[in-house]
């Protein structure tokens, strides 16, 4: 399958450290060195290996990771999903973490991958939503094959599972509340989950990209977590022409600067990546051949997503990391390759998309996961990308360094430590921009929690305003650009 990585800052030093996640041995395999996840301690220009310092060193067949203060302490905690249980690491506050999952009551015993915390109840306190995507046992699995040639199985070929949702308690453990918050029954195939207020009624609704079975949208319906399943309604279930396409990664973000947050999903080999437009009254519209990322996507397996400004113009553009999942796809497909170029989508004021050339983007690597932040403090969103069986690829930013920005930090007092689901609305130079703050980010990742605009040449920010998920609402004038601005929830 291939893992995600998590870009944080676990030590509070005012720089995101690394973490990524691998696989492992299964059944009937055996390493002479067992694979472990691997933990990078951002030094300022370098990264140092503290895995094991840190205690962060999960042997099992790693697929994902978020990550969320979910005791406020001040300390960022981290959860990473397995084939097999899934472990939560309570940060100590002392550069170590702590095992905390089976008093937590969070472990799981299925196949997980996309994960994110998430107040669905504005308590405070975040809660945690695993997803979940097939039945899978290695010694009875079906072997599968294309035109005589031994492949992987795809997803039909196998049941799927339901999700789970944990409500946390604020003393350290969570509740199971799937069956109760409506989630149990829908056995989905997922990957990908994104949380975000897409319908703008001031909570956090959950969407999951699924692998072959229609996708999910969970609508907040504020009555002590339940959600109500509504993405055929909303017309983000399935393709343009009314298929279930094989979902890997999703993310959120509002790419035509209108206030309303958007979707994107990566899909499989000659399916288009989707871009649904969020039209603000509840539906979307898709739009990947309208906006220019739905031809070039039809070459590609992707997977790791997100909206992200690389250029600091204040619009928001499109990351995409590729990579086939048959490493003998050449034998089977004449135009497939295993490895593929990645992409990047330059958004021409919303209007349209057009793909940048850039070499080091572009080379055949066999991509996952992507996580997305300023590694290095210059201003600029850096990325970061998983490879299967490759080392990991850190795309520094170096371009036009003149345009003007602005990175919000939140720090909540009142709603959760982290200010996951806040959201910051920028106005500045004639353009209005808007983030959320999010844990859980396109295929299996973990994105910067601090928010980045691009300012162009505006030179002060004329009002800042955040709406915190518990209700309250601050807003700031003539703020100065080209810094890191740390904002406490009134």
């Amino acid at each position: 399958m291939g893992s995600g990585v998590a870009l944080f800052d676990y030590d509070n030093d005012a720089d995101v450290d690394l973490y990524f996640v691998n696989g492992s041995d299964l059944p009937g395999m055996t390493s002479s060195i067992p694979p472990t996840n691997r933990f990078y301690r951002n030094e300022g220009g370098t990264f140092t290996d503290i895995t094991d310092e840190a205690s962060v060193g999960d042997t099992g067949y790693g697929l994902g990771c978020c990550v969320g203060d979910y005791n406020n302490d001040g300390f960022t905690d981290l959860y990473v999903t397995n084939y097999g249980p899934n472990v939560l690491y309570y940060n100590n506050g002392d550069g170590t973490f702590t095992d905390v999952t089976a008093t937590a009551g969070v472990a799981g015993d299925q196949f997980s991958s996309g994960c994110a915390f998430v107040d669905v109840n504005a308590d405070g306190y975040l809660d945690l939503y695993v997803v979940n995507y097939v039945q899978f046992d290695p010694e009875t699995n079906p072997e599968c094959s294309r035109q005589g040639i031994l492949t992987y199985c795809t997803p039909e070929a196998l049941p799927g599972v339901a999700d789970v949702f944990y409500r946390n308690n604020g003393d350290g453990t969570f509740t199971d509340v799937s069956e109760s918050a409506g989630v149990s029954t829908a056995n989905g195939k997922g990957l990908g989950v994104v949380c975000g207020d897409v319908d703008n009624d001031g909570d956090v609704d959950i969407f999951v990209a699924n692998d072959t079975t229609p996708n999910f949208l969970y609508r907040n319906e504020r009555n002590d977590m339940r959600m109500m399943e509504d993405a055929l309604f909303a017309g983000v279930a399935l393709s343009e022409e009314g298929r279930a396409y094989s979902g890997m990664g999703a993310n959120l973000g509002d790419f035509d600067n209108d206030g309303y947050l958007d979707i994107v999903i990566t899909n499989f080999q000659d399916q288009t990546n989707s871009l649904y437009h969020n039209a603000q009254s509840g539906f979307f519209t898709e739009m990947s051949f309208a906006k220019g990322i739905g031809e070039r996507s039809l070459p590609y397996l992707a997977w790791g997503v997100d909206f992200i400004d690389v250029n600091n113009d204040g619009w928001l553009d499109l990351f995409i990391a590729n990579g086939h999942l048959d490493d003998n796809i050449a034998e089977i497909d004449p135009i497939g390759t295993y490895a593929q170029p990645n992409q990047l989508f330059l958004n021409n004021r919303g209007i349209r998309f057009s793909e940048n050339p850039d070499a080091a983007i572009a080379q055949k690597k066999v991509s996952r996961g992507a996580a997305f932040g300023d590694i290095d403090n210059d201003g600029d969103v850096d990325i970061v990308v998983s490879n299967l069986k490759d080392a990991p690829t850190v795309l520094r930013n170096d371009g036009d360094n003149t345009s003007r920005w602005l990175a919000v930090k939140l720090i909540g007092t009142r709603c959760n430590r982290d200010a996951i689901g806040a959201r910051v609305t920028v106005v500045s130079g004639g353009l209005t921009q808007m983030r959320e703050v999010k844990s859980g980010s396109g295929y299996l990742s973990q994105n910067d929690l601090r928010l980045h605009f691009g300012l162009a040449d505006a030179t002060r920010v004329d009002t800042l305003t955040v709406r915190w998920l518990c209700g309250s609402v601050q807003t700031l004038q003539n703020v100065e650009t080209n810094q890191v601005l740390i904002i406490y929830e009134d």
